[in-house]
């Protein structure tokens, strides 16, 4: 296993919700930062989503500490800056107008705490939609993302919260120039983070194709094909598999491989330009000829001819993926009862080793006291900024 922690030694609080923000603190933590979630009274409420969002929690809060307070009170306020002033990143996810009651602005952070690098999770950056709320899904159809993913007419938001994810990335990422600026200029920076800018960039590509060619770029499913074959099969044993045929050197390979040899010598499929027009009448004998195979057989046989290839999968079916049970493809989390769970880590070796840290889950308010003591908070004000006595108890 890795010892990779860059940044061990720096402190974040995060105050923040559902995945934007939490996936931010997630990989703040998972590249070494302590980082404290500080949650209400009750705790944050995506503790208690059920069915898709079951997960979100536990998934997205791996590696972090839980300080819980009453943020309505005095007392809850003041333990809340002290926590900001030992601190070096402020991680936040609220919509401007709740920040400003809480009297937590960015500009007056960064004047009280001029080291502070404040990293806001916002559905839009500065401009005429600031103000809107914003999901993962809204952004998609803004954007044209879900246009992309859908079959015509037919939009559909990719499936998963890639935008909230990979927005959070961003937010890490910035973290650590900031981070990289400060130790010559002392001062901290303010990062603001989009949601639909963060789904416009991956959506870029398609805006550049239409700049560039002045063509409208179809949705992915009715998509003008690059490549001779680029589909998904059935094989002999009902299995679904997408193969991906992009070089002169696979399709001679590819054809081989299924006894199409009539398909090299065909004078009129010499050049990838020909075999993608050819398609109309070339595809139904390529399906017929990988329908005749076991999906095993046909996997063997691509892998060897280094020809691209998929099966079909669900998620859950990662668990039983042989690479995915590597040593370091999973992380184990223990969620602070008697249940645990298995979940992908940082998508990255260092040095040939795998950062595979297990990362576990905080009960609520578990570093409550211990956090609040070392700030030098006495007993009084801890119980009034919590409601629990020395003990840690409620009340």
């Amino acid at each position: 296993m890795s010892d990779f922690k860059p940044l061990d030694g720096i402190r974040a609080v995060e105050l923040s919700h559902m995945i934007m923000g939490p996936s931010c603190g997630m990989f703040l933590a998972f590249l070494g930062a302590e980082v404290i979630k500080v949650e209400p009274l009750g705790g944050d409420k995506t503790r208690r989503l059920t069915g898709m969002g079951a997960s979100f929690f536990p998934l997205f809060n791996r590696g972090k500490k839980s300080v819980e307070i009453d943020l309505e009170t005095s007392n809850g306020k003041d333990a809340l800056n002290a926590i900001i002033g030992s601190s070096d990143v402020l991680v936040e996810n609220f919509r401007d107008a709740s920040l400003n009651r809480m009297g937590l602005r960015p500009d007056d952070l960064r004047k009280r705490f001029p080291r502070l690098i404040v990293v806001s999770c916002k559905g839009f950056l500065r401009g005429p939609y600031e103000h809107r709320p914003a999901l993962d899904e809204v952004v998609q159809m803004a954007t044209g993302l879900a246009y992309m993913t859908g079959p015509a007419g037919r939009p559909l938001r990719v499936g998963s919260s890639a935008n909230d994810i990979m927005a959070g990335l961003f937010g890490a990422c910035g973290v650590l120039g900031a981070l990289r600026e400060r130790e010559s200029t002392g001062s901290g920076r303010e990062f603001r983070v989009g949601l639909f800018e963060n789904s416009l960039l991956l959506v870029a590509q398609h805006m550049v194709q239409f700049a560039l060619t002045g063509t409208e770029p179809p949705p992915m499913p009715d998509k003008i094909f690059s490549w001779p074959v680029y589909d998904i099969f059935r094989t002999k044993d009902e299995i679904d598999m997408f193969i991906g045929v992009v070089t002169e050197g696979q399709w001679s390979k590819f054809c081989r491989l299924l006894g199409l040899e009539k398909f090299i010598a065909n004078p009129g499929l010499q050049s990838k330009v020909d075999q993608i027009e050819a398609r109309p009448w070339t595809m139904p004998i390529i399906r017929r000829a990988v329908a005749e195979m076991a999906s095993r057989e046909l996997a063997r046989k691509l892998e060897a001819h280094d020809i691209p290839f998929a099966p079909i999968a669900k998620p859950s079916e990662m668990y039983d993926d042989p690479h995915v049970n590597r040593e370091g493809g999973l992380v184990t989390s223990n969620t602070g009862g008697e249940k645990s769970f298995s979940a992908p880590g940082m998508p990255y070796e260092v040095d040939g080793l795998p950062d595979c840290r297990n990362m576990d889950v905080p009960a609520l308010g578990a570093d409550t006291l211990e956090t609040l003591r070392s700030l030098g908070l006495d007993g009084e004000s801890i119980a009034k900024a919590t409601r629990r006595n020395e003990k840690g108890e409620t009340g």
